[in-house]
């Protein structure tokens, strides 16, 4: 009443309106603000995370409605806990029954078949925090190569062999020398006599005989090609 006293009836009726509507506008722009925190904040939350986990696992799987299975528990202290993995976590991926291939976790069943065949560490791709993902939309996919992978504690403990072609380091439970003369390396096809001893604490090979073949085709190259020069330099 008194910012309006002395004013016309029009004046005070366009003041009013002024003042309403700068307020409506602080508010929306105040809502709007708080919606893109919201939205990203939602955005921000989800996450994919991919570790390998060696076996006891310690962890419990359970079948999400509609398909696709999660992670139900987690044991304290156990493999699975010290990978970074929680109770909640949707599981995308796991290693296949054989070789580094990924399959997608729809069916309990067979994503527990899967895990049971594997002979030592188990391959997770899950996702946390998210919308839920559609797992029967998903194709199969490449493992990550083994070599350069990094060795968990119990792998280091039963590590023995490095393939010299091109790094694989044999850790399964079965002792090296207990395999067949017809193994071969699982990432390059390279023969069993191609492996030396392997040192957990330096990362190399222990006393390998034959050098790398890359090496050995290096030095033949090499000598061919002086035999060259020293043919046509005689000529």
């Amino acid at each position: 009443k008194t910012t309006l006293q002395g004013l016309s009836l029009q004046e005070s009726k366009r003041r009013v309106s002024d003042h309403f509507l700068a307020v409506s506008k602080t508010k929306n722009a105040t809502r709007s603000l708080d919606n893109n925190k919201i939205t990203a904040r939602t955005a921000g939350a989800s996450k994919t995370i991919e570790v390998e986990v060696d076996k006891p696992l310690g962890l419990t799987l359970g079948q999400k409605p509609g398909g696709g299975v999660v992670i139900t528990a987690v044991e304290g202290g156990g493999n699975a806990a010290k990978a970074g993995l929680k109770s909640g976590d949707q599981v995308l991926y796991t290693s296949s029954f054989f070789g580094d291939e990924l399959w997608p976790a729809d069916k309990l069943g067979f994503t527990k078949t899967a895990i049971q065949a594997k002979p030592d560490s188990v391959y997770f791709v899950v996702n946390r925090g998210g919308a839920d993902v559609d797992v029967k939309r998903l194709p199969k996919r490449p493992a990550p190569p083994r070599f350069g992978r990094k060795l968990t504690e119990a792998q280091k403990a039963r590590a023995t062999h490095i393939c010299l072609d091109c790094g694989y380091i044999y850790f399964l439970q079965k002792p090296f020398d207990e395999l067949p003369d017809t193994y071969v390396c699982p990432q390059c096809q390279a023969p069993k006599k191609r492996f030396a001893r392997y040192d957990v604490n330096t990362g190399k090979p222990i006393g390998s005989g034959l050098p790398p073949i890359g090496v050995i085709i290096g030095l033949i190259a090499g000598i061919g090609a002086v035999g060259a020069l020293l043919v046509y330099g005689l000529q």
